[in-house]
């Protein structure tokens, strides 16, 4: 666990602000039960998800058993199982957390407690019943204790080293301030607030908040007035006495009080006088992060002036509220607004004397940003790509047959005039030895005619000899077909037929499919948002998944004109050339293209897609 110095927990920024001010002259253990009381309220509204907590203090080697000094919420609660983890927390010296189970009302949430530790000894404990929550949230729950346990270990250290006579009532009216600053949502209704309840504690006509705005202060809130006219005569004249008190870093009072500083300016506190009609007027500067950010005037309509006692004690406050007020008015700007703080805010941290890791990083944006814009480069359009044979010659079925043997299949590299299958001929040996057969013995009976001198037998013999002879022939020819061959050196494409020995086939049926191995071309899928740019001879490059080492040159020799639809985009088929085929290239590869188009802003590149993108959504939302 790490310290509470290194604590970055909501409302750690303005709050750890506060600690010194909150003691620096109050701090009595009389007032435990007070500050316990509120100091619980604000950890339950920092944490979010809180639905229960108590704080108990005590001091057993001297005597003091550990007893309830604040609870959060009032009234009576069933407290019971955040006193068995805070006996466990006490016990074991450290923060703990643990599941609740089998109960009936939130039995998935927890139960977290922390030790409030003073000189290595134990003085306190707080303990929590919380919502469900994740590992990290919780981790930042016991973050936000521990920084929290800071100002009880205060309250016990400075407690019990308080005078007999410590003025009570300041203690006592700054956690007022503090309560009422952390119940109220917003910056209008907390300045509100908090105005009021000192007009009423210090016996004020009226008390004004005001923040500096473009150098000079503004009002922003005024006691028992939820609404007022910045133009009013009366509003600006308190704004100058807000100013003379910012000027002058320190408070100004009119009448002056005897033993106060001297030498301080108070013509506007003046002139608030004469114009308000009160009898006296005290502004107090309100500080944050160690600079004035704005004021505090009191207006009283009584004769007991501001002495220098109720000024100390009005110091003390503006400096417990300054740091709130501040953080709850940057929350409450606009978005606008708080993003142009924020880069002011940037700004400064660039030319001021710190902050080098800031100064670094802003010179290499700006490089990258000059680079961006003044700088070229190729601009390249990108598209998927696969590689397909330049020609295909398919390898079909001369006749209706019965497939015999097929040592081959798709993807096999066969040279030219290897059988890549063959048909069943038994049929047509038989058939060749029939007609054969009959072309035999009409070559014994034509023998016979001519000894006979019959000339109309020699004439029927003679065709029919030649009939037989041509069925042989076609029969021949049908043979020779039942070997199927490869017609020159490639690839086969498609094709299988070692599954469908025994088969029959068509007349016609396409059995394979053969590529060359030297002619291929690429398929680029180019996007219909960049084919505008994409024109033939230009060249590019492509990688393929099979050996992505080593790019491949291509040029473009023809766009389709045709757009195809798939995979939720439209895209136009591109073909290219390459310029050297490897050998270990094969038809189906797939990989990514990029065609170079010409020279062109690095800021272009890298942003068309956006603009165009834009220009569209733009053209459909005009009217």
């Amino acid at each position: 666990m790490s310290s509470p110095s290194e604590q970055h927990s909501p409302g750690s920024e303005a709050f750890g602000q506060i600690e010194d001010a909150l003691w620096r002259q109050f701090g009595t253990t009389d007032s435990e039960a007070t500050f316990a009381n509120t100091w619980l309220a604000l950890q339950c509204r920092l944490i979010q998800g809180v639905n229960a907590g108590v704080v108990l203090l005590g001091s057993p080697g001297e005597g003091r058993p550990f007893a309830l000094a604040g609870a959060w919420p009032g009234g009576p609660q069933d407290m019971q199982h955040l006193a068995r983890i805070a006996e466990r927390a006490l016990g074991e010296r450290k923060g703990l957390v643990v599941r609740r189970r089998g109960e009936e009302r939130n039995p998935s949430g927890y139960d977290a407690a922390y030790p409030v530790q003073v000189d290595g000894n134990v003085r306190g404990v707080v303990a929590l019943e919380l919502e469900p929550r994740g590992e990290s949230e919780l981790r930042a729950v016991m973050r936000q204790l521990q920084w929290g346990s800071a100002w009880m270990e205060v309250l016990v250290q400075r407690g019990r080293k308080a005078a007999d006579g410590a003025p009570r009532d300041r203690l006592e009216l700054v956690v007022a301030m503090l309560a009422t600053l952390v119940s109220q949502e917003g910056f209008r209704g907390s300045g509100t607030a908090l105005a009021t309840e000192l007009a009423t504690r210090l016996d004020c006509d009226r008390v004004s908040v005001g923040f500096l705005h473009r150098g000079n202060a503004r009002v922003e809130a005024v006691s028992h007035s939820a609404q007022f006219g910045r133009d009013m005569n009366l509003v600006r004249t308190i704004a100058a006495a807000m100013d003379e008190a910012i000027d002058q870093g320190g408070a100004v009072a009119y009448p002056e009080p005897g033993g106060g500083p001297g030498g301080r300016v108070s013509r506007a506190a003046a002139e608030l006088v004469r114009e308000s009609g009160n009898r006296s007027v005290s502004s107090i500067p309100l500080t944050s992060h160690g600079r004035v950010v704005g004021a505090l005037t009191f207006e009283r309509a009584s004769e007991t002036a501001f002495d220098s006692g109720t000024i100390e004690i009005l110091e003390s406050v503006g400096a417990l509220v300054g740091p709130i007020l501040e953080v709850q008015r940057r929350d409450d700007r606009w978005l606008v607004t708080r993003a142009f703080y924020s880069l002011r805010g940037l700004a400064s941290s660039l030319v001021g004397p710190r902050h080098v890791g800031l100064k670094l990083g802003a010179v290499g944006a700006l490089a990258l940003v000059l680079l961006a814009v003044f700088a070229t480069g190729d601009f390249r359009v990108t598209a998927d790509t696969v590689v397909e044979p330049a020609r295909r010659q398919a390898i079909a079925a001369a006749f209706d047959g019965y497939v015999r043997t097929a040592p081959f299949r798709a993807g096999d590299v066969v040279p030219a005039g290897e059988v890549l299958a063959t048909l069943d001929d038994r049929d047509l040996q038989l058939e060749r030895t029939r007609w054969q057969s009959q072309a035999d013995q009409g070559q014994r009976q034509y023998q016979a005619a001519l000894g006979t001198a019959n000339a109309a037998e020699v004439q029927i013999f003679a065709a029919q000899i030649e009939q037989a002879r041509a069925q042989v022939g076609l029969l021949d020819e049908q043979l020779a077909r039942t070997r199927i061959t490869a017609p020159f050196d490639g690839v086969i494409v498609t094709g299988d037929l070692s599954q469908s020995l025994a088969s029959p086939v068509g007349r016609g049926d396409v059995l394979f499919e053969l590529a060359p191995l030297d002619e291929y071309r690429v398929i680029l899928e180019v996007d219909e948002r960049d084919v505008r740019h994409v024109e033939e001879g230009q060249s590019g490059q492509i990688v393929l998944a099979g050996f992505t080492e080593e790019p491949l040159p291509f040029r473009v020799r023809r766009l389709t004109p045709v757009s195809t639809a798939a995979e939720g985009r439209n895209y136009f088929r591109v073909e290219a050339e390459l310029d050297e085929v490897p050998e270990r290239l094969r038809p189906g590869m797939e990989g990514v293209g990029k065609i170079r188009i010409d020279e062109r802003r690095l800021v272009w590149i890298w942003s068309r897609e956006i603009l165009d993108w834009a220009r569209l959504k733009t053209w459909t939302w005009l009217p």
